[in-house]
C-alpha cells in the first residue's frame, strides 16, 4: 500500500502456508484454552494455534485465567509519539492507514488500553508465526488497534456488545477510506468474534485479535513463546496496572449497558456488578411462552 491511498487488493501474507481446519469441542459450553484440552485424551490433531482463544474458560458464568505469570513487569510508563518500527522480530506496519488506526485508537483510549491493543497485535503474530498462520499484517494490525473502541464511551452504542460496538467503528474507519469491502468486512470479524469461539470458522487470520488478547490479558499461550519475546513486548508497551483498570473499565461498561452482553463471557461479570437487576430468566420465558394462532 503506498502513501497515495489504501490498497484495494490483498498484499502478500506474512508467513503464507497452507490453510489449516478447525476443530472445536461439541462438548463444551464456551471456547477453551489449550492449557484445559492439554488435559484431555480427546483432543484431536489439530494446529495448537485453534485451541487459543480470548476466553480461558467459563465456570458458572465466570472467565477463569488459567496462567498469565509471564506478564508481570514493574509499572513504566505509557507509550506515546511514533510506534517503534520492530518488537520482539514483529514489524509494526508504518503505512498511511495503519498510523491512522493507531491515532485513532490512542485518541479513544485511555493509555492503559492503547498499550493492551499494541501487545494483541505484536502477541498475535508471534502466535501466529509459533503456528504457522499467514496473515496481511496492515489488515491485523488495524483490527488489533481499534478492536476495543467499543468499550470506549466515544464508540460505545446503547445496545449492542462492546465487541460489535468495536468492529463497526473499525469497519465505518475503513470504509470512509476506501478500503476494500472484502478487507473492511474481514477487520469486523475479527474484532466482533475476537472473544468468540465461532472465530474458528472464520479464515485462520480472523482468530489472530482473539489469540493476540488472549495473551495478554489472561496469559493463554505465553509458554509458546520465548520469555525474551514477552519481556520485549512488554518492555515496548508496559502493563502497567493494567490487569485493575482493564477490569474496572469491564465493570463501567456492564453498569453502562447490564443486559447487553447476555450469552457472551461478560455475562456473570455484568450480573455479579449489577446485584438489584433482574435478568431474563430462560427457563420462565421457555414454560410460560404461548402462542396463539393468528385470526381468520
Amino acid at each position: 500500500m503506498g502513501a497515495s491511498g489504501p490498497s484495494t487488493s490483498w498484499p502478500k501474507l506474512i508467513g503464507a502456508r497452507p490453510h489449516q481446519s478447525f476443530r472445536t469441542y461439541e462438548n463444551l459450553p464456551m471456547a477453551i484454552t489449550r492449557d484445559l484440552r492439554a488435559t484431555s485424551t480427546r483432543d484431536p490433531p489439530v494446529a495448537d494455534w485453534t485451541r487459543r482463544h480470548f476466553v480461558v474458560a467459563m465456570v458458572s458464568g465466570a472467565a477463569v485465567c488459567i496462567s498469565a505469570r509471564l506478564l508481570a513487569l514493574a509499572e513504566a510508563p505509557p507509550v506515546h509519539g511514533a510506534l517503534p518500527r520492530e518488537v520482539a522480530g514483529v514489524s509494526l506496519p508504518v503505512t498511511p492507514l495503519a498510523r491512522a488506526a493507531t491515532d485513532t485508537a490512542r485518541a479513544a483510549s485511555p493509555p492503559f488500553l492503547f498499550n493492551h491493543c499494541m501487545r494483541t497485535y505484536v502477541f498475535g503474530a508471534l502466535l501466529a508465526a509459533h503456528d504457522g498462520v499467514a496473515y496481511d499484517a496492515e489488515t491485523i494490525f488495524v483490527a488489533a488497534a481499534l478492536h476495543d473502541l467499543g468499550l470506549t464511551t466515544r464508540y460505545a452504542t446503547p445496545s449492542h456488545t462492546f465487541e460489535m460496538d468495536g468492529a463497526d467503528a473499525a469497519k465505518s474507519f475503513l470504509v470512509s477510506r476506501g478500503v476494500a469491502e472484502a478487507r473492511a468486512e474481514l477487520v469486523w470479524n475479527a474484532i466482533a468474534l475476537h472473544t468468540s469461539m465461532l472465530v474458528e470458522h472464520q479464515p485462520p487470520q480472523v482468530g489472530l485479535v482473539g489469540s493476540g488478547a488472549g495473551a495478554d490479558v489472561f496469559g493463554s499461550g505465553l509458554e509458546l513463546l520465548g520469555a525474551g519475546q514477552v519481556r520485549a513486548v512488554l518492555a515496548a508497551f508496559p502493563r502497567g496496572d493494567f490487569n485493575r483498570q482493564f477490569r474496572d473499565l469491564l465493570v463501567d461498561h456492564c453498569r453502562r449497558k447490564p443486559f447487553v452482553q447476555r450469552g457472551t463471557w461478560l455475562e456473570g461479570l455484568c450480573r455479579a456488578h449489577n446485584p438489584g437487576l433482574v435478568y431474563p430468566d430462560l427457563e420462565s420465558r421457555l414454560l410460560n411462552a404461548h402462542l396463539a394462532a393468528p385470526p381468520d
